[in-house]
């Protein structure tokens, strides 16, 4: 079995085999692909990782404060019923 720095080893002579050219025409399919793929992305109804977590840091502070607010109502509830 090969271990990682010999996959690595490997790797990068294949890499260094590659004639520019070639590496060059990688290199603009992988931008192209990048560019029609973030086009397609935006398109949809998605939001960045970042985002995801602002919101689900608001829904937590939102469901802690919910939890606060029926706690309290419930002894308010309490309250009155004992007048």
């Amino acid at each position: 079995m090969l271990n990682a720095k010999k996959i690595e080893e490997i790797a990068k002579q294949v890499t260094d085999a590659i004639p520019p050219s070639l590496k060059n025409l990688a290199n603009d399919f992988e931008d192209k692909t990048k560019n029609v793929l973030q086009r397609k992305l935006s398109q949809l109804d998605v939001v960045t990782r970042e985002e995801f977590d602002v919101q689900t840091q608001v829904l937590i502070k939102t469901r802690t404060k919910i939890a606060e607010l029926e706690s309290r109502l419930a002894e308010l509830e309490a309250s009155l019923t004992e007048k």
